[in-house]
């Protein structure tokens, strides 16, 4: 039988180099570790990509799939450089690319009653790799509350609050915990939001949140002000967005930065 030609390998004359090119938007199974000693298993998404050279007519793009399938669900932020590595050795590249993204639960005890339940928030860990080195990234996306300081100001009874959904993503020059990153987020919220609300749990995370009230300016600025405290965090970007209760449009806000040590 005659062997069956790989098209992809075919030498190209157009003379573009491409930036990306991959699989993107692919489900695998995954553990991750968590804080308390466990480890929860949990689907991801991934995005993965390489450069391609001007003169190279396509990749192989089974061999990304290949790389997840040898990692036997054992993913995780510390094993990002050796699949973007294999990545690179495997596929004939200079730099590579992997976004993975998944649903990670915190149980947490409702502010009065104490009744407990899991929280779900979306977790990514982005992995990039060059002739400068790898670089690592961990994103969150923490729902939270927040209310009005104009409103509460003005208005006789009440304020407009609303659920808002704050995105941090770090660089970190050692080990933090998802755990750490939520908690730190949501010490800077109007209040933070749980899974379940016993009565008087409801009366109090109100009147906390009227108490704290903040604006999505506020909500960026101190969340910076903790990620610029913590020494384990270099780069960063906090986003907030605002899903308005009395407008048809969200808030949005954003502070990026990169720290003068690193």
């Amino acid at each position: 039988m005659n062997p069956i030609e790989d098209i992809q390998a075919r030498a190209d004359s157009r003379r573009i180099a491409i930036d990306k090119v991959g699989i993107k938007d692919i489900l695998h199974p995954v553990r991750v570790q968590d804080k308390n000693g466990g480890e929860q298993h949990t689907v991801a998404r991934f995005d993965m990509y390489v450069n391609l050279p001007h003169d190279f007519k396509g990749t192989h793009m089974s061999r990304f799939v290949e790389i997840l399938n040898g990692h036997d669900r054992e993913i995780s932020i510390a094993s990002f450089p050796v699949m973007l590595q294999e990545m690179l050795q495997r596929l004939e590249a200079e730099s590579g690319y992997i976004d993975m993204r998944f649903p990670y639960f915190v149980e947490k005890a409702a502010p009065v009653s104490g009744v407990r339940s899991l929280l779900d928030y979306q977790v990514g860990f982005i992995g990039e790799i060059d002739a400068q080195g790898c670089r690592t990234k961990v994103k969150i996306v923490v729902p939270v509350t927040s209310l009005c300081p104009c409103s509460k100001e003005i208005s006789e009874r009440g304020a407009h609050n609303q659920r808002s959904h704050v995105s941090v993503t770090v660089a970190t020059s050692q080990f933090i915990w998802i755990e750490d990153l939520i908690a730190l987020v949501e010490a800077e919220a109007s209040s933070p939001i749980y899974g379940l609300l016993k009565r008087p749990d409801e009366k109090y995370v109100t009147e906390y949140a009227y108490d704290h009230p903040k604006f999505v300016e506020d909500m960026v600025r101190d969340v910076a002000a903790r990620l610029d405290a913590e020494p384990r965090i270099g780069a960063y970007t906090v986003e907030s967005e605002n899903f308005e209760s009395i407008h048809n449009h969200s808030a949005y806000a954003l502070v990026e930065r990169r720290k003068p040590t690193l």
